[in-house]
């Protein structure tokens, strides 16, 4: 591409290089393209040369990312010019600029037909080359023939034939129609016997294309596959130029394999020896030397000589042979070497009676578990567990619980599911597998699901001779300081089980087992709570004789527990008390726990479901999430083989490096991973939240009528839990709405101004826009300051809603007196797990918040959040994006059904119209948009009307459920500032709320509104007369 001559088009390059910003270039770029399209305007008067040039800048301005959407008739027209500058330049620029679906390429397929079928082997390589990179339907149908004549042609030059098979191979990846497999078999055989190495590379690779289709097809170029690797081989009439550092086209010699590993199995005896010979020679002939170019490119045929050596069942001498080499690979000091070495005994594994040789390096492989590379540290693991029979068990088993105490977060969850599935499938008697599922409980409790320690309790309940043993181990961990929640779960289950059965050890008295459980009550969450007060039961039923003082202390924690706020405790306290007065009763009633029907572990149904190798890519996830994210890192990936701990498991990380302010406006979406999915297990949460509270302080139209909430409904609002750790002071609810109020000019701010905030520490983020961002995007940051930055993910199913709040630690200090408390309007019931108190310093903690639409309402929940840095404290209240289009879910309707619908909403206020002003102008598609972007699909046909558009949507809640929501927009094409918008739905709340969301979209920016926080309770009040509620918070505010 000879550049020289055109002045223009090197001023114009330098021009552009010279610029000191990217607006400068901008407007370079900018002004040449406009010059570039006046000039095209008079086509007749531009010399070929100018065309010429014009269209080298062109794409040039498309290589800087600029985009070109003129002068594609010039560029293609270049095409049919004679002489060869211009062709050459319409070849390379229509390759670069136009797609597969380009309507000007129908223009140029008779010239570019023209060129291949012709004696000017220049144009057929030009020709070729485009035809390759741009591929299409169009191209594959019209060219094929002509490519194959060229293919197989032993006229043409290597160089052409080399392109008309790269080209063939696009044309057949876009369309295999284009090669007929009944007359390719013999062709195909034909080209493999070709001498010119660059045509054989290339005929290779298609290839491996066809047979990958239809290997059947192709058994009769087997043998050629053979003799080309045995030519590689043995270095037999080699071109020095297709040498590389010694090895003969390792290209080649990969792509021959990768063909051969497409067919079951070589039958010919003669074929079969010739290529165990020439795996022999690669196996013999391969070591690791200090070049690293050599290094690749041996590697790569010696690994594609191992996976053909395993899909070929080789003998066990060849397969010892291989072993030998990977286990001397995983003993170098190259990272990748190791890396492959690993991976590729893993393969071997899938190998029948190759595990007893791979035994062997089972001492280099627990090496690997500490290099300093994640990538190995997981293939080791992953080696680790596939080689485990009953005869190293204990041993990997033990080293696993080793490294466990310096594994990093990353790997930790994974690590602990595959140490519980091996003590599990390969444990010599059950007192170990006990032994091991207890020490992974206490080292990696954050990390171990549910399912572990239910699989433990199990084998516990079902064999008699393992209770004692496991309740006095239960016993020795309770003795423990500092103690993992799920330990005191399981020991609280054993004890209360089984503690009966050590009463005569000492230590061990129901007296004593009672106390040393107890000092652990009030640190434990709800879910453990419960447990605890069951076993509590159990051993005041297994006292015998009875113990007054001892039942007397039980009795009372019983009693304390009856008013508890979450609701299965309260029912466990209460009937537990009442049964302690049964006597004898209380026995029958708490009998021992029966056995549990044999059934398949859960563990082991993980590790079947989870055969997809996931090691490589969660070290590419991992890697990629430090390079990109330089505030926050956070610890819990996806679960590798299916398990998740629970949403209350709070999970923290050290970050890899410093953070400053400037950094901390990096996109949210790159440091947000997939929150971990529950994995079937009971799921608890620590503490809930649902408080009800009534928007009192802003103005709200009421729908034209109004139906109070049932009986049922106010009890179950009533005995929801109500209040988290740290409740602010008893607060009086207003329970009168429609309060005639101005909105604040200002507008409803993201940063809830509920009160007056005198906060030193100032967010670095425009709050109010991240909040409409969050509307319509399920993942971001919802807020951030110098000290904190939080992030949430959600998720919506029907009615509910899942939040995951990612708070983070931006400092080398740690932040103290965490607090958090939502405030939901009367339409939602949430409930949010426990913010811990403290947050490390460059750590991270999730917080799950689950959400359930009760009805429609355009109020929002409010976060009201603040915690201590260092001195300063720090409150601010922010809002939530649960806006009433996430329980929307666009939907399509005929005019079958949308008609009848439409005629039988007709009447208020089932349906609603109303003439909306002010209305920002908005052409019929981006109006469109707007909708879709609001969950509501628009179908056309519905209105024949051109000027009116028709959106239909599903809403759900849990008063209607799945209820249609359906919406005609009338506009006026004289005046686009006012429409006339008409909403129908089965249920008139949702009707009115949908019709004022809508329009107060179209009027200006979402103005979602925001739930008024509880008011102060003033210090003296007069009494007031009984009122009637209709607000289940109003009624509780009363009871209170």
């Amino acid at each position: 591409m000879a550049l020289s001559g055109m002045r223009g088009l090197s001023v114009f390059i330098s021009d552009v290089r010279n610029c000191h910003n990217k607006e400068q270039e901008r407007l370079r770029v900018d002004k040449e393209l406009g010059n570039i399209r006046t000039r095209f305007k008079n086509e007749k008067g531009l010399s070929p040369y100018e065309k010429k040039k014009y269209v080298w800048k062109m794409l040039y301005i498309h290589m800087l990312g600029y985009d070109v959407d003129f002068g594609h008739m010039e560029t293609v027209s270049l095409i049919s010019a004679p002489k060869y500058p211009e062709k050459q330049v319409g070849y390379i620029v229509t390759s670069c600029l136009l797609n597969e679906n380009n309507d000007f390429l129908r223009m140029v397929i008779n010239t570019v037909r023209n060129d291949i079928i012709g004696r000017n082997e220049t144009y057929q390589c030009l020709a070729l080359t485009m035809v390759g990179n741009i591929g299409g339907k169009e191209f594959s149908e019209s060219l094929a023939p002509d490519v194959q004549k060229l293919l197989i042609s032993s006229s043409c030059r290597p160089v052409v034939r080399k392109k008309a098979a790269l080209c063939l191979l696009r044309l057949y990846r876009k369309n295999p129609d284009v090669v007929n497999i009944d007359g390719w078999s013999d062709r195909m055989a034909q080209l493999l016997d070709e001498r010119d190495l660059g045509v054989l590379t290339s005929v290779m690779s298609l290839f491996v294309s066809l047979v990958s289709n239809n290997a059947e097809a192709y058994w009769n170029c087997l043998p050629k596959c053979v003799r080309i690797l045995e030519r590689m081989a043995r270095n037999q009439d080699i071109p020095q130029e297709y040498t590389y550092y010694g090895i003969p086209s390792p290209w080649l010699q990969v792509k021959a394999m990768r063909a051969l590993q497409y067919f079951p199995t070589i039958e010919d005896p003669s074929a079969r020896r010739a290529l165990f010979e020439v795996l022999q020679r690669i196996l013999m002939g391969t070591d690791v030397v200090k070049n690293v170019n050599k290094n690749n490119a041996s590697h790569a045929v010696l690994f594609e000589a191992l996976a053909l050596v395993m899909h070929l069942d080789a003998e066990k001498e060849m397969m010892s042979q291989c072993v030998a080499l990977l286990g001397k690979f995983i003993a170098v000091r190259e990272p990748n070497i190791r890396y492959l070495g690993l991976e590729n005994m893993s393969r071997m594994l899938l190998v029948t009676d190759v595990q007893d040789i791979i035994k062997r390096h089972q001492a280099q492989i627990i090496t690997s578990l500490k290099d300093p590379d994640i990538s190995i540290r997981r293939r080791a693991l992953d080696l680790l567990y596939g080689m485990c029979d009953v005869t190293n068990a204990k041993e990997i088993v033990e080293e696993l619980l080793q490294y466990l105490n310096t594994a990093e977060f990353a790997m930790r969850e994974e690590l602990a599911l595959k140490a519980a599935i091996l003590a599990e499938k390969f444990a010599p008697d059950l007192s170990w597998y006990v032994d091991v599922i207890l020490q992974l409980i206490d080292k990696a409790g954050d990390f171990v699901s549910d399912d572990i320690w239910y699989r433990v309790v199990q084998f516990v309940t079902n064999n008699e001779d393992l209770q004692p043993y496991a309740a006095a181990k239960a016993r020795e961990y309770l003795d423990k300081p500092a103690l993992h929640e799920t330990m005191v779960k399981v020991s609280a289950y054993l004890l209360g089980e089984y503690g009966h059965l050590l009463a005569r050890r000492p230590g061990c008295s129901p007296k004593e087992l009672f106390t040393i459980i107890n000092d652990r009550l009030p640190t434990v969450s709800t879910s453990t709570i419960a447990i605890i007060l069951s076993s509590y039961a159990k051993i005041l039923m297994h006292t015998q004789p009875p113990d007054a003082g001892l039942q007397q202390q039980i009795l009372t924690i019983f009693k304390k527990h009856e008013s508890y706020i979450d609701v299965e405790i309260q029912q466990r306290a209460v009937e537990y008390f009442e049964l302690s007065k049964k006597g004898a009763a209380l026995a029958d009633v708490l009998a021992e726990m029966p056995k549990f029907p044999e059934r398949e572990s859960a563990l082991l149904k993980k590790a079947e479901d989870a055969e997809v190798d996931t090691a490589e890519q969660s070290a590419i996830k991992l890697r990629s999430q430090q390079q990109t994210s330089s505030a926050l890192v956070l610890a819990d990936h996806p679960p590798v083989n299916g398990s998740a701990p629970a949403p209350n498991h709070l999970t923290l990380v050290k970050m890899p490096s410093q953070n400053v302010a400037e950094e901390s406006n990096a996109s949210y979406e790159e440091t947000v991973l997939e929150a971990p999915k529950e994995n079937g297990a009971p799921v608890e949460v620590e503490s809930k939240v649902e408080i009800i509270t009534e928007t009192a302080t802003e103005s709200k139209v009421v729908p034209p009528t109004s139906h109070p909430p049932s009986q049922a409904d106010l009890l179950a609002d009533l005995l929801g839990p109500l209040a988290i750790e740290g409740p602010p002071a008893a607060v009086e609810q207003n329970p009168v709405q429609g309060l005639e109020a101005n909105e604040s000019p200002v507008g409803d701010l993201a940063l809830a101004t509920l009160e007056d905030q005198s906060n030193s520490v100032q967010p670095i983020v425009n709050v109010e826009e991240k909040f409409h961002v969050l509307c319509t995007k399920d993942s971001g940051v919802l807020y951030e300051d110098t000290n904190i930055q939080i992030g949430l993910k959600a998720e919506w199913r029907a009615h509910h809603g899942r939040l995951i709040l990612f708070l983070g630690n931006k400092n080398t200090s740690p932040i103290m007196s965490m607090r958090a408390l939502i405030l939901p309007p009367s339409h939602f019931k949430v409930e949010l797990s426990s913010v811990p108190d403290t947050i490390p310093p460059r750590a991270q903690v999730q917080i799950p918040v689950e959400v359930t639409n009760l009805r429609a309402s355009r109020d929002v929940a409010v976060l009201d959040f603040s915690y201590k840095h260092g001195i300063v404290l720090v409150n601010t209240k922010l809002r939530l994006p649960v806006v009433l289009h996430k329980f929307l879910q666009p939907i399509t309707l005929s005019p079958e059904e949308f008609f009848p619908q439409w005629k039988a909403w007709n009447v208020q206020p089932l349906k609603l119209q109303e003439v909306v002003k002010g209305v920002k102008p908005l052409p019929l598609p981006e109006m469109a948009n707007l909708f879709l972007s609001l969950h509501l699909a628009v179908t056309p046909g519905l209105d024949t009307n051109p000027n009116n558009m028709v959106a239909c949507g599903t809403f759900f809640s849990e008063a209607t459920h799945t209820m249609l929501c359906l919406v005609r927009v009338e506009t006026d094409p004289q005046d686009r500032t006012q429409l006339r918008l008409t909403v129908a739905s089965g249920d008139q709340n949702l009707t009115f709320e949908l019709k004022e969301y809508i329009k107060e979209h179209l009027i200006d920016l979402p103005r979602t509104r925001v739930a008024s926080p509880p008011a102060p309770q003033q210090a003296q009040s007069p009494p007031a007369a009984p009122v009637t509620y209709n607000d289940p918070g109003a009624m509780l505010a009363g009871l209170l």
